[in-house]
């Protein structure tokens, strides 16, 4: 990893069609990339509504194929343009009825490095993501980038530990976890578990989330994106839990190795006495 790493988090309000959503997260990775940024993570299902609020098949049709579809592509030329690592949530149609929850990395040179698929599917209400989405089957892969080692964790994913300590396995250095999570639902949540996460796994944490309430329903997004560093904490202030914004932030790789001196989690591990963690 660079010595500091400069991140970038983009949340916004949904648009009202996909071309101008796509153009509005285009103009905010050049707006982070003017800023000096070196990575940006978009926000879950980026260039659409967040359809999940209801159950309806008509919004299928935001699948692409990735890496092979026009906004994957998309990304590849705007990463190499600006020199910028980019995590692009969207929704992936692999074939007709195999549809999936995937952000797709791309590196700062314009080379697709792969995608996770979201592993953990809610069925809520307000979040009936089973309707639109197969359980993910990339396991949990871990990137290498112009900047180092990155992973992603989408959205409910959060609330489960095995994935983070997954990517704190491989190698995973930051962890990009993008969102469309509600202000009733789960904003007591949003600053105990992705920085208990960072702690936990000792690394650093993107938290992404959406802003705005959308014509689909009531969800009411609450922005608040961040960074967490390994100590739990905050890497300046959040965003703005109504408005668009664009998070930049120095990310200090050495304070990654400070605290896995400390707190030697990795060496204390006890894998030989977890095997019912996996039992079903």
């Amino acid at each position: 990893m660079n010595e500091v790493v400069r991140a970038a988090l983009v949340q916004q309000r949904w648009t009202g069609d996909k071309d101008s959503m796509i153009q509005a997260s285009v103009d905010a990775i050049a707006s982070a990339a003017s800023q000096g940024a070196q990575v940006v993570c978009l926000q879950e299902l980026f260039y659409g509504p967040y359809f999940c609020q209801v159950q309806d098949t008509e919004y299928y049709s935001y699948t692409e194929a990735v890496p092979d579809g026009p906004t994957t592509r998309l990304m590849q030329e705007v990463a190499e343009r600006h020199g910028i690592v980019v995590v692009a949530p969207l929704y992936e149609q692999e074939q007709p009825g195999l549809l999936y929850n995937t952000a797709a990395v791309i590196d700062a040179d314009g080379t697709y490095l792969g995608k996770y698929r979201k592993n953990h599917i809610p069925q809520v209400k307000g979040f009936w993501e089973k309707f639109y989405f197969r359980p993910g089957n990339t396991e949990y892969p871990v990137f290498d980038t112009a900047v180092g080692r990155i992973g992603v964790y989408i959205c409910y994913d959060r609330h489960f530990p095995e994935g983070w300590r997954a990517l704190g396995l491989a190698g995973a250095k930051i962890v990009f976890n993008p969102s469309a999570t509600s202000r009733g639902l789960s904003q007591y949540l949003w600053r105990l578990e992705q920085p208990a996460a960072a702690v936990a796994n000792e690394y650093y944490v993107g938290a992404i989330n959406r802003v705005g309430v959308e014509p689909l329903g009531d969800n009411d997004f609450y922005g608040q994106s961040y960074f967490a560093d390994p100590r739990g904490q905050l890497v300046g202030d959040a965003a703005s839990d109504t408005d668009d914004e664009v998070v930049v932030r120095d990310l200090d790789m050495d304070k990654l190795a400070e605290v896995r001196n400390l707190w030697a989690f990795y060496r204390d591990r006890r894998p030989d006495s977890y095997d019912s963690l996996v039992k079903p």
